[in-house]
């Protein structure tokens, strides 16, 4: 049974920012028309509706990220619900004067086990005092910390229309290792294998051995390096890190859409390809997650 280290959480309070983002006067439900998505309701019923979710596809617990900063509640709300089959993740915006409150409040308070920093989306560079703040006060409180690198594309800003003036060079996964480095026992996580900095986030997870690297989304990024396949990239990886420190996850986020199960079996179609052992198997799809995060496969 797989667990998901990599779904997005698109609350209310997400589609509440995006329409002032848009500054229409739009309410969140009129966005989510416009999108032609479902209406996410309330907390509890949007986690209500991903554990049915989870289960239709057999999918045993799954990692949810807030998606804006500030939506640590919404998060929270989810997991307190359904503790045994949510994990929750939240974005931090380093350069925000609550930073390192909100990061304190959300581990400490509201049972969140992971911090989410993108570095290029806040241009807030991974080597500054801000963003070491924040991981210090992560590493303090034990959690995880999980750094958006390489390529950042957001799908619902562009059908918003709305701009997404992303500095691509602040994304560099030799820069987490600097951090890994620094903060030994807390697990780092760099989705996407790097998302086009597949080569760096190999590197890193090399010389750090508390960086892992997560499977999610399409990988689209691997057109940067034509003729790699996702049978070659899981190969390459567990050259570097072994299967220990590989998470499966899919990027799944809205309604109707839902899990996307079409990226679990791509995924798992490669790694038949690759020839990799059931046991390492079962580490990746959900092993590793349990062991970061608690629980059972």
């Amino acid at each position: 049974m797989p667990h998901d280290a990599h779904c997005h959480f698109f609350s209310t309070a997400f589609f509440g920012q995006l329409a002032l983002q848009r500054g229409r006067g739009q309410a969140p439900a009129e966005l989510c028309a416009e999108l032609d998505w479902d209406d996410p309701g309330t907390p509890g019923e949007l986690a209500d509706r991903w554990v049915r979710e989870l289960d239709a596809h057999d999918v045993g617990r799954a990692a949810g990220i807030a998606s804006v900063p500030g939506d640590e509640s919404s998060v929270a709300a989810a997991v307190a619900r359904h503790p045994s089959r949510l994990v929750g993740y939240f974005m931090v915006n380093a350069s925000a004067d609550d930073a390192v409150t909100r990061t304190r409040a959300a581990l400490r308070e509201q049972n969140l086990k992971a911090v989410c920093l993108f570095p290029a989306m806040h241009h807030v560079p991974l080597d500054d005092p801000r963003t070491l703040a924040v991981v210090k006060e992560a590493a303090d409180l034990g959690g995880a910390v999980f750094v958006h690198c390489g390529a950042l594309s957001i799908g619902v800003r562009k059908k918003l229309g709305l701009p997404s003036p992303f500095d691509l060079r602040l994304g560099d996964p030799l820069a987490v290792a600097r951090l890994a480095a620094r903060f030994t026992a807390t697990p780092f996580i760099v989705p996407h294998f790097g998302a086009g900095f597949f080569r760096e986030a190999l590197m890193a997870a090399d010389t750090c051995p508390n960086v892992h690297l997560d499977t999610s989304s399409s990988n689209g990024w691997m057109r940067y390096q034509p003729g790699l396949t996702l049978a070659e990239v899981f190969r390459a990886t567990l050259a570097v890190t072994g299967p220990s420190r590989i998470l499966f996850g899919t990027d799944s986020s809205f309604f109707p859409r839902g899990w996307q199960r079409p990226v679990f079996e791509r995924q798992s179609t490669a790694l038949d390809e690759a020839r990799v052992s059931a046991a390492d198997r079962d580490l990746i799809l959900g092993g590793n997650f349990n062991r970061l995060f608690g629980g059972r496969s």
